[in-house]
C-alpha cells in the first residue's frame, strides 16, 4: 500500500509536468497560437491581468506575477486546506486500526497457498471497509485535477505575456533563466517538504522522504531553462505552499488529533482482525531468555555435582 501511495504521488507529479508542457499549443515563433480551452479560459484572463496592472498602476512586471498569483493561491487554498484537514484525519484513524493491519498483512506475508492468500487479503479489505477507511489513504484526485490547470494557467502566462521577456525585477532580467530564483524556489519547496514531516510517526517519515527530495528537484529542473518570469512564479508559489503547510501542520493539526481522539473513544475501532500479540518482538524475547536462564542453569550444576562424585 505504501508503494501505491508512492506511486500515486510521483506520476502525480510527473503527469503535472506533462500537463504543463502541453496544455498550450505554440507556433514556430515559440508562442501561443491561441488554440485551447486552458489558454482561452485561463491563460489570456490572467495574461490580461498582469498587463492590466502594469498598464494602469504602473507596476513592475515582477510585482504583478506575484500579486496574480497570491490571488489565485488564496482562491485555491481553501480546497488545499480541506484535502489536508480529510487526509490528515485519516492519517489519525489510520493510527487507531494499525495493530489490526499489521495482523492482516502479517497472515498475508505467512500465507503458502492461494486460498490463504485470499482469505488473508479478505480481512485486511475488511478492516478498512468495517471501519469506513480508505485504502488509498486519504489521498484524493479531484483537488489535484481541479488545481493543475489553473497552476498551468499561471506558469504559461508568466512564460507568455507580452513585456515580461523586456522587464527587469529585483535587478533581474525576467527573460532570462536566473540561478537566484531557482535556487529560491528549490529551497521554499524543500523548506515545505520539511514542515509536511512536523508531527508526523516515524514510519510514514521513511516513506515520504523520496518525495521530499524529488519535488524540489524537479521545480529545480524546471526553473532552471525557464526564463525568471517563470520561476518567480515557482518562488511566490513555493513560498505560498510554506505559509499553507504550516496553518495545516502547526496550527489545525492539534485540533484534529484531540478532535479524533475524542471522536475514537465515543466509536472505537470495530475489531475485524484480532492483533497477533504472540509474535511481537516485545513478547518473544523475555519469552526467550527466560526459559534460557532458568533450565540452563540448574542443569550446570547438576553436572558438576555428577562430576565431583
Amino acid at each position: 500500500m505504501q508503494k501505491l501511495n508512492k506511486w500515486l504521488l510521483g506520476s502525480g507529479l510527473f503527469t503535472l509536468v506533462l500537463f504543463l508542457s502541453g496544455c498550450v499549443k505554440t507556433g514556430s515563433d515559440g508562442q501561443p497560437t491561441g488554440e485551447g480551452i486552458i489558454y482561452n479560459f485561463l491563460v489570456k484572463p490572467m495574461s490580461s491581468a498582469i498587463t492590466y496592472l502594469v498598464d494602469n498602476f504602473n507596476w513592475n512586471y515582477g510585482w504583478a506575477i506575484i500579486f496574480i498569483t497570491i490571488i489565485v493561491r488564496l482562491v485555491i487554498m481553501p480546497l488545499g486546506l480541506s484535502q489536508s484537514k480529510k487526509s490528515m484525519i485519516q492519517t489519525e484513524k489510520m493510527q487507531a486500526i494499525k495493530p489490526q493491519l499489521d495482523a492482516a498483512q502479517a497472515k498475508l506475508k505467512e500465507a503458502t497457498t492461494r486460498e490463504e492468500q485470499m482469505q488473508a487479503q479478505a480481512e485486511l479489505q475488511s478492516v478498512y471497509k468495517e471501519n469506513n477507511m480508505s485504502m488509498m489513504g486519504g489521498i484524493g484526485c479531484l483537488p489535484l485535477l481541479i488545481q493543475m490547470p489553473i497552476f498551468s494557467a499561471l506558469f504559461f502566462a508568466a512564460r507568455y505575456t507580452k513585456g515580461i521577456s523586456e522587464a527587469s525585477f529585483l535587478g533581474v532580467n525576467l527573460g532570462q533563466p536566473s540561478m537566484i530564483f531557482v535556487i529560491l524556489a528549490g529551497v521554499a519547496y524543500l523548506l515545505q517538504g520539511y514542515l509536511s514531516t512536523i508531527g508526523i510517526p516515524e514510519e510514514q517519515k521513511k516513506t515520504m522522504k523520496s518525495m521530499l527530495i524529488v519535488s524540489p528537484l524537479m521545480i529545480v529542473f524546471m526553473s532552471i531553462s525557464s526564463p525568471a518570469g517563470v520561476t518567480l512564479y515557482w518562488v511566490v508559489g513555493g513560498i505560498f505552499t510554506c505559509i499553507q503547510t504550516f496553518i495545516t501542520n502547526i496550527l489545525l493539526k492539534p485540533r484534529i488529533k484531540a478532535q479524533v481522539a475524542e471522536e475514537l473513544k465515543k466509536n472505537p475501532p470495530k475489531q475485524v482482525v484480532t492483533p497477533r500479540k504472540d509474535v511481537t518482538p516485545a513478547d518473544l524475547k523475555p519469552a526467550e531468555k527466560t526459559p534460557t536462564k532458568t533450565t540452563s542453569s540448574p542443569k550446570g550444576r547438576n553436572a558438576g555435582k555428577q562430576n565431583r562424585k
